[in-house]
């Protein structure tokens, strides 16, 4: 049976005096701190609970609504038995559960902007490069397979820190970018495509995008993180589209047929990024 939870709700302060339980559409006793018309329930399916607000309005359908903070709210007219609603909660499960890992990964893709201090951790090509922040007379940026090298001036200067970083990380994006595109325009190029302008940009909901008839391709500047076979996926994806700018059977024929393995490489790249909720500056 669905559990409920009253939901508190502020009110004015006033003289207390000693009042009679109001009843809740459910059928449960409801403390005169809170209000009647909304409580939060939850329901369980496959071992797994979904937590959800009931508001009773004077609405004629059940209707559901979610949150990126991850709170699910269903409105419903006060004669709909609370039976009937916790079950229209479970037919949407997997609707409800999928939405919610979908916000909980947007979550991970943008943790707190990094500082730019020794020990934090940043991405490339797949493989987590912790930061050395030391003190010269000149400022200068390298990195090896384990670490990236900040040497500046002042140390304390965070604008001159995330300056150079951010500088760094950029050019190494374009630089691999522009290589991958090098390898994998010709693939394209021998059906008429025009080699296109390569952009790059902090994408929020995408890892390319195209312009067929202004020749451009973006690419999202947080792909420096995952593998490289990754980024050859997103760029070739890119690229079908000036064949076939849809996503229809003839682009996914084309996309499997130059580059059969895409699906997998498709796979570890929501992987990674879900994994290391990367933000390289």
């Amino acid at each position: 049976m669905a559990r409920e939870i009253l939901q508190k709700r502020p009110e004015a302060a006033s003289p207390r005096v000693n009042r009679l339980p109001a009843i809740s559409p459910c059928g449960e006793a409801v403390p005169s701190r809170f209000s009647s018309s909304c409580v939060t329930r939850e329901v369980t399916v496959g071992g797994r609970k979904i937590f959800f607000h009931l508001e009773r309005k004077p609405v004629k359908n059940l209707n559901l609504r979610l949150r990126m903070d991850g709170s699910v709210f269903v409105s419903a007219s006060r004669t709909v038995p609370c039976a009937e609603i916790d079950q229209f909660v479970r037919s949407r499960s997997k609707y409800i559960l999928a939405a919610l890992q979908k916000f909980k990964n947007a979550v991970r893709f943008n943790p707190q902007p990094k500082k730019f201090v020794s020990g934090e951790t940043f991405y490339i090509l797949g493989r987590s490069l912790r930061l050395k922040v030391s003190c010269a007379e000149k400022d200068s940026i390298a990195s090896d397979e384990a670490y990236i090298y900040l040497a500046v001036s002042d140390p304390t200067d965070f604008g001159t820190r995330s300056r150079i970083v951010r500088r760094f990380m950029d050019q190494r994006c374009m630089a691999v970018f522009a290589e991958v595109m090098d390898e994998l325009y010709p693939l394209v190029g021998k059906y008429g495509v025009r080699r296109p302008v390569l952009k790059m940009r902090a994408l929020k909901s995408r890892w390319g995008s195209c312009l067929v008839r202004k020749g451009v391709v973006t690419l999202n500047r947080r792909l420096l993180a995952v593998p490289r076979c990754c980024i050859e996926y997103v760029i070739l994806h890119e690229l079908c589209h000036f064949i076939h700018p849809n996503h229809s059977g003839q682009f996914y024929a084309l996309l499997s047929a130059l580059m059969p393995d895409w699906k997998e490489r498709k796979k570890l790249l929501n992987q990674t990024m879900s994994g290391i909720g990367v933000y390289n500056g």
